[in-house]
């Protein structure tokens, strides 16, 4: 990197540095706010939105949501570190955003993931969105693992790793969603996941199980009492 790049990331920095702190320094109001989050730059996204004290209308939530995924990762993270609060005080708002947080929970950056699920927990309860979102959800997740308990360790480590990732997300999501999933697709899902080699996807599995009370699944309890890991153990003997 040349002096004249310094310059230009320098000149970025100081630009974005005032830019948020023109948004924290001046108490916008809500509707200002929001025109950030629509049109503003990096730094004005990222202030805006933790300055917000409240998402009052569906707009409002369709401005955040088009935040979530598909951005900056100081925004994405910025939106869904508020998200968690926001679908709590409103959720009715966020119902019909299936799509996006289908995205959002396998984000490259776990805390987004993280917070992702956080929030939707909080929609479990709305059939509309929790048929639209499982259907997805077990959907990916059955296709993943197919293809996760047969990888090659010669096919790269990186794409390996972030299949795995991504399944990994899925099966914490699927462990809030479990009431609400088919026992039948979730067994199809857990039959699989059982045999993956990486062990957190493992204690995933088990981490599902320990939610399940019903007997349909008890072959696979078994089986996981004898697996290798201490940690997957664990979750289903002391069940």
């Amino acid at each position: 990197m040349n002096g004249n790049d310094f310059e230009i990331l320098n000149k970025k920095y100081e630009q974005d540095f005032h830019d948020a702190l023109n948004v924290y320094e001046n108490e916008y109001g809500h509707g200002k706010l929001i025109e950030f989050l629509k049109d503003g730059s990096v730094a004005q996204k990222q202030a805006a939105c933790i300055a917000l004290n409240c998402i009052y209308s569906k707009d409002d939530a369709n401005v955040l949501m088009n935040n979530l995924t598909g951005c900056d990762g100081k925004i994405r993270e910025a939106v869904s570190f508020r998200l968690p609060e926001f679908v709590s005080k409103n959720p009715e708002y966020f119902i019909g955003f299936e799509d996006i947080f289908i995205e959002a929970i396998t984000d490259i950056n776990g805390n987004i993931c993280r917070n992702t699920i956080s929030a939707i927990s909080n929609l479990v309860r709305f059939d509309e969105f929790t048929k639209k979102f499982c259907d997805e959800l077990t959907k990916r997740t059955l296709v993943l693992a197919l293809k996760a308990k047969d990888f090659d360790i010669q096919e790269g480590k990186y794409k390996i790793n972030k299949e795995i990732f991504k399944l990994y997300w899925y099966l914490e999501t699927i462990y809030v969603f479990a009431d609400n999933i088919e026992t039948r697709v979730l067994k199809d899902i857990l039959n699989n996941t059982k045999l993956v080699n990486d062990y957190t996807i493992r204690e995933k599995t088990a981490k599902i199980l320990s939610k399940l009370q019903d007997d349909f699944f008890d072959d696979i309890r078994e089986e996981l009492k004898r697996d290798s890991n201490y940690y997957v153990k664990r979750l289903v003997i002391s069940e």
